[in-house]
């Protein structure tokens, strides 16, 4: 793979960002379905930004759902870094210019209480170092014009992350069950997305661990006190100025995403 190309991808993406500018899809730069040079384009901006004093508190996990994952040709769900500057408070007003074509997700959110740096690990490892979960409202955004993506461009793009907003209530894992937990997002007292924990890949557990044996194996494990989006519970749904979402999750309670009137 020619590394100049991914460079180029790499600062193509990095100006939209800066810019709030979308661009043209930046797959013609890569090899096709190349999922590794996507990530090198994303390690490349990861890099840059911790250069710039951002700091790294977590991951989150995109494509996890089947339908999607066949839609886009893969067979497995993709992650993308979680920085401290892209938290935002629970029902805290978010303006326009923070974000590019915004689309928002109900999810659970895993926070770590154990360092996860055993690519070997189980299940009951998870359970032992998920400190507590909360509802949360990830923002994904796209710097690729009007979402004209495949895998390439999502995974390049940081999986198409955006802000997140965290619940205030946390809960351990015996007080709730992930996988059959029911979840409705609304807007303006409206449902407009619902769904439950088995959406997202079976469990949201399978997907944490998925990202943390993941994460192990690269050498860029998952610490205590790391956020970790677990991937959507439902369709994702458009945001425009002036939307408030409400999300309700069985046993985690509700966080609110609320985009200002610009």
């Amino acid at each position: 793979m020619d590394g100049t190309n991914i460079q180029t991808a790499a600062d193509l993406l990095f100006a939209a960002g800066r810019d709030g500018a979308p661009i043209a899809p930046v797959r013609g730069l890569l090899p096709e379905g190349d999922v590794a040079a996507a990530y090198s384009v994303q390690a490349l901006n990861t890099e840059r930004a911790l250069a710039a004093g951002r700091r790294l508190v977590g991951r989150k996990i995109g494509l996890t759902s089947l339908a999607v994952q066949r839609q886009l040709g893969v067979d497995q769900p993709d992650y993308g870094m979680l920085f401290a500057d892209m938290a935002r408070g629970d029902g805290e007003d978010i303006a326009a210019r923070e974000v590019l074509q915004p689309k928002v997700e109900a999810e659970i959110a895993f926070i770590l209480g154990r360092d996860l740096a055993d690519a070997e690990l189980t299940v009951a490892d998870l359970f032992l170092a998920v400190e507590y979960a909360v509802p949360a409202v990830e923002i994904v955004c796209s710097r690729i014009a009007n979402w004209d993506i495949r895998i390439t461009d999502t995974i390049a793009d940081n999986a198409s992350s955006g802000l997140y907003v965290l619940g205030s209530r946390p809960a351990r894992l015996t007080g709730f069950d992930p996988l059959l937990c029911g979840m409705v997002m609304e807007r303006a007292g409206e449902p407009v997305s619902v769904g439950a924990g088995a959406a997202c890949l079976g469990s949201p557990l399978n997907a944490a661990l998925w990202l943390a044996k993941t994460m192990a194996r690269l050498g860029r494990p998952l610490r205590a006190g790391d956020t970790i989006l677990s991937g959507a519970l439902g369709p994702m749904v458009a945001a425009r100025p002036g939307d408030v979402f409400d999300v309700r999750i069985e046993g985690l309670g509700a966080v609110r995403a609320a985009f200002a009137k610009e």
